[in-house]
């Protein structure tokens, strides 16, 4: 079967799913259909193919800035769904769901944009992969922010209509909030320090861009997480903390990926 048509019906799926969720908020329904889950699956089993053959190829492995955003656009959304079996977060996925969808099919059919490697060892393995594993986590944390948000500032105007009136209590949603970061930020220490063991230089050149505004994010969202329990700090201003950090870290991955690989085209 053609790599390009199952990429084409994970995106349909994707698209579908995102399109009935949006459905059943509408109508205030509180639990997770078994037709979207089944979508969902469908369309990761799928995007999981796809990105597979795009990031394996005859001289290695390519992280080029296409097939490393479906990698982590398929990192996030395995995080969602697995998230969905104990917590409330369906209403993630009409966000995330055209994305990916976008997302895969530009992966496929979009130009090669860096050179694949063959010398990737277990120690730079661990770093790539806590690395995904930190940005898809806190990717979730950042659209349950936005959420956060909008339901914060219904309640304070009492107003609660549209999409806030389909979400859990405003505790439970910051509780799932505070969740999604410190798991975060665990797999983003172990990206740093996995990258200060297994990496040459982490200060390079060409590196050392990401490698600040990836300690920077490390330290906006630690202190989030000290303020919390500390300080008890709540909504709007863990919604600013966590956007924050979410955005250092865009900049530090995808940015410098699209500057490097798009623009001054260095591989």
């Amino acid at each position: 079967m053609p790599i390009a048509f199952i990429a084409v019906v994970a995106a349909l799926l994707y698209l579908a799913a995102a399109g009935l969720q949006l459905t059943h908020m509408a109508q205030r329904r509180q639990r997770l259909s078994r037709a979207v889950l089944a979508m969902a699956v469908a369309a990761l089993i799928g995007h999981a193919m796809v990105t597979w053959d795009a990031l394996n190829t005859d001289q290695g492995v390519s992280f080029g800035f296409y097939r490393a955003l479906s990698l982590s656009f398929l990192a996030v959304n395995i995080a969602c769904v697995a998230a969905l079996l104990k917590r409330p977060l369906q209403n993630l996925l009409i966000g995330l769901f055209p994305l990916s969808a976008l997302a895969i099919v530009v992966a496929t059919l979009g130009p090669e944009t860096a050179h694949a490697r063959s010398d990737l060892s277990p120690g730079i393995l661990l770093h790539i992969g806590s690395s995904i594993l930190a940005y898809s986590i806190l990717t979730l944390a950042a659209a349950q922010a936005a959420l956060v948000a909008v339901q914060d500032r219904q309640l304070r105007r009492r107003n609660m209509h549209g999409i806030a009136r389909s979400l859990p209590p405003l505790q439970l949603m910051e509780r799932m909030l505070f969740e999604l970061i410190w798991i975060g930020v665990i797999a983003l220490t172990v990206a740093i320090g996995s990258g200060m063991i297994f990496m040459d230089n982490m200060f390079a050149q060409h590196l050392v861009h990401k490698t600040i505004l990836s300690m920077v994010a490390w330290v906006v969202f630690s202190v989030l997480l000290w303020g919390r329990y500390q300080l008890g700090w709540r909504a709007q201003t863990a919604v600013r903390f966590t956007l924050a950090g979410f955005a250092l870290l865009i900049l530090a991955f995808f940015g410098s990926k699209l500057v490097l690989e798009l623009i001054l085209h260095v591989e």
